[in-house]
């Protein structure tokens, strides 16, 4: 698929690795989309700013019908609520799946009609094959969500339509508490983008997603063990 030409939607525009999406799609010359819950904090000369929701159904449907022409779907939109699941509170563990699984799926289903030899890329998280003290909420969605990728993919190879996951750690976007090395956004942003336009249905972003993803075929108490 080639960006040029293509129209492009993008969730959670307004801000972090959603911004750098819409910003780097315009420069490559396609029509975009951005969505954001709070669209008057979308600053993007170009883009067809749209009200969107990913966790309310009204809010998908609507957009589904103001953008008709879409071709790429970025799932970028999501939340981390620095939740734990034995004594954290239920409703942010739901706000977490609410909005990385069900919104994702609830946008997948609302624009795959359209997406034949079409697009869709679902960004993803290096955590979707750890856990992380105070954020393991995060990661059962990101699981959950890398999963849900894999099936949409098989659903709907058959009308073409690439599927394709964007892997990575943490992102210098001033949205993150992690204290560690953050990934320059624009670069991580452009490997997903290179990665659409290769065809490819995985993309591991940085070394820290490599890592972990390779470490998967090793004893998990070697990696926790290493990665403390």
């Amino acid at each position: 698929m080639q960006i040029s030409g293509a129209v492009a939607l993008v969730t959670g525009a307004n801000r972090g690795l959603g911004k750098h999406f819409a910003e780097q799609l315009l420069s490559r010359g396609a029509k975009v989309y951005a969505t954001a819950r709070r669209p008057e904090l979308v600053d993007l000369p170009g883009a067809t700013v749209l009200p969107l929701d990913i966790t309310d159904p009204d809010s998908v449907a609507a957009a589904a019908a103001a953008a008709p022409d879409v071709t790429l779907l970025v799932n970028n939109a999501g939340i981390d609520t620095a939740t734990g699941l034995v004594t954290g509170d239920l409703d942010r563990i739901r706000r977490e799946l609410d909005t990385h699984v069900w919104g994702t799926l609830a946008m997948i289903r609302a624009f795959a009609p359209r997406l034949s030899d079409g697009a869709i890329l679902n960004v993803l998280s290096a955590m979707s094959w750890f856990n992380y003290p105070g954020h393991t909420a995060y990661g059962v969605a990101k699981a959950a969500e890398w999963n849900l990728t894999n099936g949409v993919r098989l659903e709907l190879a058959e009308q073409k339509t690439l599927v394709t996951a964007l892997h990575l750690g943490a992102a210098d976007t001033g949205l993150s508490d992690y204290d560690g090395p953050k990934g320059d956004p624009a670069v991580l942003v452009r490997a997903g983008l290179d990665g659409i336009e290769q065809d490819r249905v995985e993309v591991l972003a940085d070394e820290w997603s490599a890592h972990v993803k390779a470490s998967l075929a090793g004893d998990p108490s070697e990696f926790y063990r290493n990665d403390e």
